[in-house]
């Protein structure tokens, strides 16, 4: 897998969208930032990124549904690490079915912006395992 370069954050809390584009701008990624499910979708779609942060609760569809329609029956986004940040505590069922079609899956009171650069650091390398960066 190539380096990590650009980043698509979908993600609808300001706050938390601003501290992590503003980080990884930084620390020297390209990020582009959608707030809603939709625009996520169309995003991830339309154009390649190296990863995605993705957020599971948000308007208009959710990440879940995004997840699955990105990487559920067909892979459409083979080249992409996608990394699902949440608060909302899910049922031991629900988490496993995302982490299957996630490369990291992290709670976001738990992430800086620095362990989420870690955490993609991480992720860039060529023999990252996936269970070695899910928290």
């Amino acid at each position: 897998m190539s380096a990590i370069h650009t980043v698509l954050c979908i993600e609808d809390d300001r706050f938390i969208g601003e501290m992590y584009v503003r980080s990884l701008k930084k620390a020297g990624y390209d990020v582009d930032w959608v707030v809603d499910g939709n625009d996520g979708l169309i995003a991830a779609r339309n154009k390649t990124y190296d990863a995605i942060l993705l957020d599971v609760m948000l308007p208009e569809r959710r990440g879940t549904e995004i997840l699955e329609a990105l990487r559920g029956s067909e892979d459409l986004i083979p080249k992409s690490r996608v990394i699902v940040l949440t608060n909302f505590e899910q049922d031991d069922e629900s988490r496993t079915a995302m982490e299957q079609n996630a490369d990291a899956y992290l709670i976001k009171a738990e992430i800086t912006p620095k362990k989420l650069i870690s955490v993609l650091q991480q992720l860039d390398g060529p023999a990252a395992a996936t269970a070695e960066v899910k928290a």
